[in-house]
């Protein structure tokens, strides 16, 4: 039989792997609304070489029937990927459902934008088109049942698998948060020491025009023969 103690630290260990694969779970599922040439953006912040895939799918609203259907395959979807750097990492023309994927090279603030490239769906569906996105993040990108059908893993085998890719994705988080404090910390630094110059300047101007003044007063005593 476990001493207290130590189902005590089991438990605190469970608790703590549970918030840790919280923290490491980017990503999630939404849905937005599309107009006729309208361009939705999001904005996602990941490391660098971090494997990210989107999967989204279509609806048109049915005006007899009040609701949004699967939209037809017809329908084009324009998908375009742009790093922290403005350059393009993917730009590609899918259908009404699809998957895109794409991987880091640079950390920081990816731009995901969608937007349909065709205007027919406007003509009867009020020009009005429903989208849903998931975007997933990492290890959480990662089809386990396809790695370990294709793999033939056994379970245990696939559970050190995950949590070595988790451990994986902590370290890509972490070593991000770290560049993201080092440009906060250069930011901060080139901040002071311009708020550091521009006051030197400032102490500069203000004894040049106290000395001006001084000579001035003393010229303008002078000629009043005041002095």
């Amino acid at each position: 039989m476990a001493a207290p103690g130590c189902r005590g630290r089991a438990v605190w260990k469970e608790v703590l792997l549970l918030l840790v694969a919280g923290l490491v779970s980017p990503g999630g599922t939404l849905y937005f609304h599309l107009g006729e040439t309208e361009r939705k953006c999001f904005i996602e912040e990941i490391p660098d070489e971090t494997m990210v895939i989107g999967n989204y799918r279509t609806q048109l609203f049915d005006k007899q029937r009040e609701e949004y259907l699967p939209a037809t395959p017809g329908l084009g979807m324009f998908v375009e990927v742009k790093d922290p750097d403005e350059k393009v990492v993917l730009s590609r023309q899918y259908g009404s459902e699809g998957r895109f994927t794409f991987t880091s090279h640079t950390p920081g603030e990816h731009q995901i934008c969608l937007h349909s490239n065709s205007t027919k769906f406007s003509l009867f569906a009020g020009g009005m088109l429903r989208v849903h996105l998931d975007i997933q993040v990492g290890e959480h990108a990662n089809d386990y049942a396809e790695i370990a059908a294709k793999d033939k893993l056994s379970e245990l085998q696939l559970r050190v698998r995950q949590l070595l890719e988790q451990i994986e994705q902590i370290q890509k988080e972490q070593n991000y948060q770290r560049w993201r404090e080092e440009r906060f910390r250069q930011t901060s630094e080139s901040t002071n020491q311009r708020v550091l110059w521009w006051s030197i300047v400032q102490t500069l101007i203000l004894v040049a025009i106290g000395i001006w003044q001084m000579r001035h007063l003393k010229s303008f005593f002078e000629a009043k023969k005041l002095v």
